[in-house]
């Protein structure tokens, strides 16, 4: 039996709409997986960078060249995680026609984080998803309303904010996704099954992992972990053992909707790029290139007598994008090797602003490093041809398509 992936959203409702929301949040991930999302969804100072901090980051906590403790971690970090409330309200209509239209109140469980003086909390798109109210409360018990700035369900990233005194607010200090390796330590907190700051802790099992986000589209760079992350935890830290957060879990894969040890965090450097857009904007603008493609090795190769060991072979262009505009052609021949099926007849693009390409991950990393408008060179074969193309990238909708 494959594993499920799931969000972390803990729903708090009826049987009936439990099963519901649950099903209604289940996407597919490569294939047979599925995703469960764990969290729930509403109310100024002067705007702080995102990331920054205060007295939380003491000398007591300094200690340099030594890890922090769990319980340290936990003690630094605790004042800063929030519990995320939401309520939304389900309308069902008798499919008999018989009785009215019923509304019922669904409520919802997750995590968050504050992240500056200026009352912005970080928190799963997920979690907030559809909420007409959304509260959040503290280590000292203090509930308040939070106000929806921004979401982005292409990372699966939203932004709350709450109208608190700055010196009531602890920020977590945010770290570098990209200094995290295999086998580092990291202590999750968050709010699992409705437990409020539950702490756990684990190791980083792999990195550079994609998952899928609500929107279909796929999320890079991903941390996956074996701290034991639970329906709840969706928003809350992913924490180093320097007390610094370097990603937001939002997903586990499962058999059964419970812990197996397979969690995955958002990175850090994509929430604070994210989160500052939305910030700043309101809203967040990727890059689409607006090709799909499928990677080929030496043995495909050699067997189709391709001009070069790998590359990216073009399956499909979308009309209109840019890569529309660009002339780029897809392939049009339907080939399957060992089960797996090839659409031959197409570019075959092999290097993009010079970084050679052998998966479509690392043609994604350069696509998501640019804005909208931005140009990308490719480097392709058109049969025995080279060719460089230049692209116009354009923007990606709210839903991408595959």
């Amino acid at each position: 039996m494959r594993p499920q992936r799931t969000g972390l959203l803990f729903l708090v409702a009826s049987a009936a709409l439990v099963g519901a929301a649950i099903a209604g949040g289940a996407v597919a991930l490569t294939g047979a997986a599925l995703i469960w999302r764990i969290g729930t969804s509403s109310s100024a100072a002067p705007a702080e960078p995102v990331g920054s901090t205060d007295a939380i980051t003491t000398a007591h906590f300094r200690e340099l060249g030594k890890p922090l403790t769990i319980g340290q971690i936990y003690e630094r970090a605790r004042p800063g995680v929030v519990r995320v409330s939401t309520e939304t309200v389900v309308r069902s209509a008798d499919p008999f026609g018989v009785f009215p239209t019923m509304a019922q109140e669904q409520r919802g469980l997750g995590s968050g984080f504050v992240v500056d003086k200026s009352g912005y909390i970080v928190t799963n798109y997920h979690v907030v998803q559809g909420a007409q109210r959304i509260r959040v409360s503290f280590s000292n018990n203090e509930s308040m309303a939070a106000r929806l700035v921004g979401t982005d369900p292409s990372t699966d990233v939203a932004v709350l904010k709450v109208s608190a005194e700055s010196r009531a607010l602890r920020p977590l200090e945010l770290g570098d996704s990209d200094t995290v390796h295999v086998g580092d330590a990291v202590v999750a907190i968050g709010n699992p099954l409705g437990y409020e700051r539950t702490v756990t802790s684990g190791i980083v099992s792999a990195t550079g992992r994609a998952i899928q986000a609500p929107n279909q589209s796929l999320i890079d760079q991903v941390i996956q972990t074996d701290a034991a992350i639970n329906q709840g935890n969706s928003g809350g830290p992913l924490l180093s053992t320097g007390g610094r957060v370097i990603g937001v879990n939002t997903q586990i894969a499962t058999e059964n909707g419970g812990n197996v040890g397979l969690g995955f965090a958002i990175p850090v450097n994509t929430v604070k790029d994210v989160a500052s857009q939305i910030i700043e904007k309101g809203r967040v603008e990727h890059a689409q290139l607006g090709i799909y493609a499928q990677p080929v090795d030496a043995g495909i190769a050699r067997l189709f007598h391709l001009p070069v060991r790998s590359g990216l072979l073009v399956a499909d262009v979308d009309p209109g994008s840019g890569a529309a505009r660009a002339g780029i052609k897809a392939g049009t021949q339907h080939v399957t090797v060992d089960g797996e099926t090839y659409v031959m007849g197409g570019d075959l693009v092999v290097a993009a602003d010079g970084r050679p390409l052998r998966t479509v991950e690392a043609l994604r990393e350069v696509v998501s490093a640019k804005e909208p408008g931005d140009a990308i060179r490719l480097d392709l074969y058109r049969g025995t041809t080279r060719h460089t193309v230049h692209v116009k990238l354009g923007r990606q909708p709210t839903s991408p398509r595959g």
